[in-house]
């Protein structure tokens, strides 16, 4: 992870003429990475199983889920997701429900 000496924001790596560089979110800085081992990876799809659809990891626990609802997805349109409950606010705030699409994975959430 590298910082924008300009502006202090976090800078990418993006693909530009066949070269790999780093680019500030902020300003627009560009430069390319310096040291032997600086690599980096731009990105990875990662191919899921049907099993593995079901498998959310929390603070580095797995969780299997197993409960779905009728929910409908917004990506895929299906009306059935797993779904799972964080507590992402202060205490005396409602939990936020997670949802999962049974079908194509796609996770969203809802506040109350």
């Amino acid at each position: 992870m590298e910082f924008c000496p300009r502006c202090g924001k976090l800078m990418v790596p993006i693909r530009k003429n066949g070269k790999v560089i780093l680019k500030c979110t902020g300003c627009g800085y560009e430069k390319e990475p310096e040291g032997q081992n600086n690599k980096l990876i731009i990105s990875h799809k990662v191919q899921h199983s049907p099993q593995e659809r079901g498998i959310v990891v929390i603070e580095g626990k797995k969780v299997n889920l197993k409960a779905t609802v009728k929910a409908k997805c917004p990506k895929c349109g299906y009306n059935r997701a797993y779904f799972w409950m964080v507590q992402t606010r202060a205490a005396d705030e409602p939990s936020t429900r997670f949802f999962k699409c049974a079908r194509c994975g796609y996770v969203w959430r809802e506040y109350d």
